[in-house]
């Protein structure tokens, strides 16, 4: 979706400052709200993508005055809701008014280093072969979704050149609609001037892109 968070390349909001010996946390709510989104995502109520996407469609400026945990836990709080684990009066008072809703598996302390070291790989079985190879020209194309993708709004309708190819991975824009329809997957560099013109200072930008993002030139 062309949101708010999709912000890449976008002029106006200032330079990016890194702070210097960054904490993981720098409150301990936000390592709250870190665990509790693992907790969550491990439970299957919703996939990675779909919560992505409960992220980026918080109302403009909301997500523009929230902090970076703080958009975390309005997604979490926005899918609680969706799916029935949680009322409205409950997230009020900070407490349950009905017996905790069944979840299909629940993330037990002894078996988080495991889970967190294992990940959740996205490499599939290919339905078709691939249609490009590294060194091949391509042409992003100019997608305006109304929901989840993974193709930044700055390099839409652009040209560029693979040069990798990853193997067939989860979809993210079909997976946000909890379908996984696995897609080649390729890394496609772009000339920094055809993505933002000839006074840009940068070089290159390198993009992993899903089949269904490009075109062949």
């Amino acid at each position: 979706m062309n949101g708010v968070h999709d912000m890449g390349g976008m002029q106006g909001f200032g330079p990016v400052m890194p702070e210097a010996d960054e904490p993981w946390f720098h409150e301990p709510w936000e390592r709250r709200v870190f665990a509790l989104t693992l907790a969550m995502g491990a439970t299957g109520a919703w996939n990675l993508d779909q919560s992505r996407t409960a992220r980026e469609s918080l109302p403009p400026a909301r997500y523009l005055a929230s902090s970076y945990y703080r958009i975390w836990l309005e997604g979490v709080r926005k899918l609680l809701l969706a799916r029935g684990l949680v009322t409205e009066a409950e997230l009020a008072d900070g407490h349950a008014h009905a017996a905790p809703a069944a979840l299909a598996r629940v993330l037990m302390e002894d078996e988080v280093a495991a889970v967190l070291a294992r990940g959740s790989p996205t490499l599939r079985a290919a339905n078709a072969p691939a249609r490009l190879r590294v060194g091949d020209a391509v042409r992003t194309r100019n997608l305006n979704p109304p929901s989840h993708t993974r193709l930044p709004r700055y390099c839409r309708d652009k040209p560029g050149t693979v040069i990798r190819v990853h193997g067939a991975h989860v979809f993210a824009d079909a997976h946000a609609h909890g379908r996984e329809d696995p897609q080649w997957l390729y890394t496609v560099r772009f000339d920094a001037k055809d993505l933002w013109g000839p006074d840009t200072t940068a070089d290159a930008v390198s993009v992993d892109c899903w089949e269904p993002y490009l075109e062949p030139v």
